[in-house]
Formats: C-alpha cells, structure tokens, sequence
C-alpha cells in the first residue's frame, strides 16, 4: 500500500531533520507551543486545556512561564500530520493509526507523547440496503477522515480482514472518500449527496442517527472486543528532548484535563460546546462522556491492536514488542497497552 508521494517526500526530510547536531548541545526551550486538534468529543482534553491554559499553568509551575501556546484546528489527520512533518506543529493529537503509520516510516523518529481518548466509533449509512458492512456496493461512498490510515480505515479493515481473510482489508478501499467530520456528517444527510455513509466520530455519530432513514452498520466496539484508544498525541522525539519543560507541562495538563471530566463531566461538556458550536444538547454530550468503556487518559490502552493489524498487513514495517516502543519514555512508568 503506498502513501501519497508528497507525504513520503516529508517524511524523507524529518527523517534528515532528526539527525542530531554533531557536539550540539540542546538550545534553551523556546516559549512558542504548537498544538493540533480535530473536531470530535475525541479531543475533549484538548478542549479543556485550550480553555483553561493548562498548558500554560503547568510550564509556569515548572519554571517555564510566557509559554505561548497555539491551538491549530484541523479536520483530517493526513494534514495535520503533514503539518507535522513540514515544522508546522510539535504536537499532533490525531488517530493511534496515524502515529503509528508515521513512527514506522521514521524509524521511531515520531512517537506517542500521551494517549487522548477512546469512544465509539460508527459507520452509519442512508442507503437502506446497507445492513452490514458485506452489502456496500459500487455505487455507495464512505467518508473517512483520512483515506487508508485514519483510525476509520484502519478498524474497517480489521473487520474485512475478519470476513475474508488475510488480504481483504483493502476490499472497500475504492468506496472510501476523505472528508472532516461535520462535512461528510452534512453530505449524508443531503439525500442528492454522492456520499451516503460516513464512519465517524462523536457527536457527529449521534447528530447524524437522530435522522430518519440513518442507521449504523458497525462500531469499533464489536471490532475492536471492547474499548480502545482511539486518539493520541504525537510528536518528534527531537522536539521532545529539546523541550522536556513544555513536554512535562503537556503530559500534566492532559492528566488534568482527564480528571475534569471524571469528576465533572457537565462541566467538561458546557466548555466544549462553548467552543464547538454543535447541534448536540450539554445532557446529550454527557450520555456520550459516561458511556460504558468511554475513556479520557492520558495513559495508552489496546493500542497493541493497531500495531499488530497495520505490521500484519506492510503498512507498518517494524514490529512493536510492546506499546513502549512508540511511546515516548516519560509515559513508560503507567500500565498501558
């Protein structure tokens, strides 16, 4: 399966840029911070951080104060992991798939920094022949963040590899589009859109199953055999021993950003729809934080799954003994998986 040649292209030069300065010493930490999400309740966290400037606090405390944190908002993980490659970011919060695709092609040069979340995920449809995922067919379209390694992709093809065998991962490859979140939501409610299913996220997944005639077909949940993570961050490891203040401030903000919404869930849902302006109510968001095997950690979970699936079928070369492999080493002391 190859990639597109302008992410390769990036990839070939972070692989030179990782290359350490010969008798360099580590520069004095800069005080610019930049950060991506995407639409989702899967970036909850970053939500939280962003408004209360965790992040910031917790540099401060660490003696690191004036940091200059910038939110990037960006739909897809294919941009915002180009954004990574290119210096345009520090911080990518996208899919595990995503991490795991870009830690391989450089050689551990990109690793995990925390986990984020794990929610369902669902892939709903309009066309009423479509009860499992064996009944699409030529004329159907499936939106997905990221074509072939966002976290969508990546569980639909877990499920195909299940019904037919090795090599059948790629058997809806063709039906699959690359659209955000909110406007492939849109595009299968507009019943003269070509793209009539969409594997998506929360709230978007529920918004869109309010619609009569929507229903879902599958959900990472029956996949997977119960929660996983689905969200993490990731960056350089060069940005990350260069920036052992801000990346320390990053890790203890996520783990606080955690536990508002373990203790206060409602209020971690009126902030995020302060910020995302959604058709979702604050008792709706609530449902979808609580929901049995939801999970807002920091520290990794069943993201051995991927791994093994995405070595399994060459999208990723090197073979993970253990998540510690494309985690960073500041997480390495939490029982993750």
């Amino acid at each position: 399966m190859k990639l597109p040649s302008r992410l390769t292209a990036l990839l070939a030069l972070l692989l030179a840029a990782l290359v350490p300065l010969a008798g360099g010493a580590v520069a004095a930490e800069t005080l610019e911070f930049r950060i991506s999400r995407q639409p989702s309740i899967l970036y909850l966290q970053n939500v939280l951080m962003e408004d209360g400037k965790l992040i910031e606090k917790h540099a401060a405390l660490l003696g690191l104060p004036g940091v200059n944190v910038k939110w990037i908002l960006l739909t897809s993980g294919g941009p915002s992991t180009e954004a990574l490659l290119a210096d345009s970011l520090d911080i990518v919060t996208s899919g595990t798939s995503n991490m795991l695709l870009v830690w391989g092609k450089t050689n551990g040069g990109v690793k995990g920094i925390t986990a984020v979340c794990g929610l369902p995920l669902l892939l709903y449809t309009r066309n009423p022949e479509v009860k499992t995922i064996k009944d699409f067919g030529p004329k159907d379209r499936i939106a997905v963040p990221t074509l072939q390694v966002s976290m969508q992709s990546t569980i639909l093809g877990m499920e195909l590899e299940k019904i037919y065998g090795p090599g059948g991962h790629s058997k809806l490859d063709a039906l699959q589009v690359q659209l955000g979140h909110p406007d492939a939501m849109q595009s299968v409610l507009n019943p003269t859109h070509e793209v009539n299913s969409h594997f998506g996220a929360p709230p978007f997944t529920n918004i869109a199953l309010k619609t009569p005639g929507v229903h879902a077909v599958l959900s990472s949940i029956d996949v997977l055999g119960g929660p996983a993570q689905i969200t993490v961050a990731f960056g350089s490891q060069r940005f990350v021993d260069a920036n052992p203040i801000k990346i320390k401030a990053f890790i203890a903000a996520m783990d606080e950003a955690a536990d508002i919404i373990a203790k206060d869930p409602k209020r971690a849902a009126e902030i995020y729809l302060s910020v995302n302006k959604e058709k979702v109510t604050v008792d709706e968001l609530v449902d979808i934080i609580k929901a049995p095997g939801a999970l807002f950690s920091a520290t990794p979970q069943r993201t051995m799954l991927y791994a093994e699936y995405m070595n399994r079928i060459g999208l990723v070369k090197p073979k993970a003994a253990s998540w510690k492999d494309y985690f960073i080493s500041q997480i390495h002391d939490r029982q993750g998986s």
